[in-house]
C-alpha cells in the first residue's frame, strides 16, 4: 500500500506526515471507527483536499501507515550486519533486538497503534509479503554469522521473526488496553534475547574453529 500520490516535495511529505500523525494520535485514545476524516485533517492543521489528494479515505490512510511502519522495522533489521562481516550470530541477534527496542522506545502509544492497525486491516495477501521480507533479512544474517550454521536457514528464520513479533506486538496491544500506555522496554529487550538466543542455540550448529 502506498499513498494515492506519493508526495515528492517537502511540504507535500510534511502534510501526508501530518495527517498520518494525527491519525495515529486520536487512534490512541478512540477506536478506528469512531474517528472521522474531519477529525483527522482538523489535528492535522489540513483540509479535507489536502486529504483526499493522498488518500481515498481513512482505510487507505490506515493501511500507508502500517506499511510505512513495517518498512520502518525492516531498515532496523538490514542495517544489522552493517560493517558486521564475520560476526557470532549471537551479537547480531542481540543487535536486532537492540534496534527494535530503540525503535519501539521512541512512541510505545503509536507501535501499539501500528500492531492493532495491521490484525485489522492487513490481508493475508499483504501481510504475508511483508512477513516474507523479513524473513530473507533474517536468512541473510544467519547465512553471515561466523560461527553458527543450520539445516534449513530459512525455517530457523522464520521462527526468529516469529519469535521476535509475537513478542513486541503482544507488549504494545497490552501496552495500548491500560489506562496509561506502558510498556517495560528493558524486560522486553531482555526477554527476546532470552527467547532469540534460547531457540538460536538449539536451531543451529557451532561451525568448527579454524
Amino acid at each position: 500500500m502506498t499513498p494515492r500520490r506519493k508526495p515528492q516535495q517537502s511540504r507535500a511529505r510534511h502534510t501526508s506526515g501530518a495527517l498520518q500523525e494525527a491519525f495515529v494520535r486520536l487512534l490512541v485514545a478512540r477506536d478506528y471507527d469512531a474517528i472521522t476524516i474531519r477529525e483527522i485533517v482538523d489535528l492535522a492543521g489540513t483540509g479535507l483536499g489536502s486529504f483526499y489528494e493522498y488518500f481515498a479515505n481513512k482505510e487507505d490512510l490506515a493501511k500507508v501507515c502500517v506499511h510505512l511502519r513495517s518498512k520502518t522495522l525492516l531498515r532496523a533489521l538490514q542495517s544489522c550486519d552493517q560493517n558486521c562481516d564475520g560476526t557470532p550470530l549471537e551479537s547480531m541477534a542481540c543487535v536486532a533486538v537492540d534496534r527494535l527496542v530503540d525503535i519501539h522506545r521512541e512512541s510505545p502509544s503509536h507501535w501499539g497503534v501500528h500492531y492493532l492497525l495491521e490484525r485489522r486491516l492487513s490481508g493475508i495477501a499483504a501481510y504475508s509479503k511483508m512477513y516474507e521480507r523479513f524473513v530473507r533479512e533474517w536468512a541473510r544474517l544467519i547465512g553471515a554469522a561466523s560461527n553458527r550454521t543450520c539445516a534449513c536457514p530459512a525455517d530457523t528464520a522464520r521462527t526468529c521473526q516469529t519469535i521476535l513479533y509475537g513478542l513486541f506486538a503482544h507488549a504494545h496491544l497490552k501496552g495500548l488496553s491500560t489506562a496509561r500506555m506502558h510498556v517495560d522496554l528493558d524486560l522486553l529487550r531482555l526477554q527476546s534475547q532470552q527467547a532469540l538466543l534460547g531457540y538460536l542455540t538449539l536451531a543451529t550448529t557451532p561451525l568448527p574453529l579454524r
